[in-house]
C-alpha cells in the first residue's frame, strides 16, 4: 500500500506520526512540500517518507490518497487534479461535503470523509468516518477508535465537537499560567495541569458506560471546592457559551 498526503499541515504530521509508529502495512509515504518545514522534519523522522515534486506525483504513485488541505485551498486546487477511479481517497477537509468532494474529483473513486485529531500521532482517539467503509474502518482502528457514521447530517455534529479541541488546550493554558502567575515553575505547572486532566479523561472513560451528569455529581461534596466551582461556571454563563459555540460552529457547517 502507498500511501500519499496532499498538505502536510498538523493534522497531516499527526496521522503520518501515527501511521510509521503503527502496525500497518505500507510501502512508502508520499507527501507534499506544501510545508517544507514539516515535511522535511517527516522525511528526517521516518525512513518511508518522501517528499514528492508535485500533487499529481502523488495521485500518479498511490493508491489511498489524504486530503489534508485547508477548505479553501482544497476547492482551489483538487478540481484541477487527475484521480484514478480505483483509488481510496479520505478527506480531512471539514467544509467540503462529499457531493463537492464527488463533483471535483470527477472519477468514480471510494472517497471517505474523516475526522483525526493530533492525539491520533500516539494512535490515540476516536476518528468518526462517512460513509462507512471497512477498509478505512480497520486502517483507522490501527490509529485510534474508527466510529462509522451512516447519516451526513449526524457527521456534521462530530466536525462540530472537533472544532472545540483547540478550546481545550487553551484552558489548560489559562489554568497554567494561573499557577504562573502564584510563583509555580511553569514546567511543574504545565506538568501537573496535563497530567490532571488526562487522569480525569481517563476516568470519564472507565465510567462512560453511565450518563456523565453522574461524575459532576460524585464530584462535589457539600460546601466543596468543586460544588463552588461548578456553580461559579454554571453563573457566569461558561457552559452555555460552550454550548452556543458548538451550535455556531454546526451553523457554519450546514451552509455548505
Amino acid at each position: 500500500m502507498r500511501l500519499g498526503f496532499i498538505g502536510t499541515g498538523k493534522i497531516a504530521s499527526s496521522v503520518i506520526a501515527g501511521v510509521c509508529t503503527s502496525k500497518i502495512s505500507f510501502q512508502k509515504i508520499l507527501i507534499s512540500r506544501r510545508n517544507k518545514n514539516i515535511a522535511q522534519k517527516l522525511k528526517k523522522r521516518f525512513r518511508k517518507v518522501y517528499i514528492a515534486k508535485s500533487n499529481q506525483e502523488i495521485i500518479n504513485s498511490c493508491n489511498w490518497v489524504f486530503l489534508a488541505v485547508t477548505p479553501t485551498v482544497g476547492e482551489k486546487i483538487i478540481k484541477h487534479l487527475r484521480f484514478r477511479s480505483n483509488q481510496t481517497i479520505v478527506s480531512f477537509i471539514s467544509t467540503m461535503t462529499l457531493p463537492q468532494l464527488k463533483k471535483a474529483i470527477k472519477v468514480k473513486a471510494k472517497i471517505i470523509r474523516a475526522i483525526p485529531l493530533p492525539p491520533i500521532s500516539l494512535r490515540k482517539g476516536p476518528v468518526p468516518i462517512f460513509p462507512p467503509n471497512k477498509k478505512v474502518k480497520n486502517f483507522f482502528n490501527k490509529l485510534g477508535t474508527t466510529i462509522e457514521i451512516k447519516n451526513k447530517k449526524l457527521f456534521k455534529n462530530f466536525w462540530a465537537t472537533s472544532g472545540m479541541y483547540a478550546s481545550f488546550y487553551e484552558l489548560l493554558s489559562t489554568m497554567s499560567n494561573w499557577l504562573v502567575k502564584r510563583g509555580i515553575k511553569r514546567d511543574k505547572a504545565q506538568k501537573y495541569i496535563t497530567s490532571l486532566f488526562v487522569a480525569l479523561s481517563e476516568d470519564a472513560v472507565v465510567n462512560s458506560n453511565k450518563d456523565l451528569k453522574y461524575l459532576v455529581k460524585e464530584s462535589q461534596t457539600p460546601r466543596g471546592l468543586n460544588k463552588q466551582g461548578v456553580k461559579e461556571l454554571r453563573k457566569a454563563g461558561f457552559y452555555r457559551s460552550s454550548e452556543r459555540t458548538l451550535n455556531s460552529i454546526l451553523r457554519r457547517l450546514n451552509k455548505v
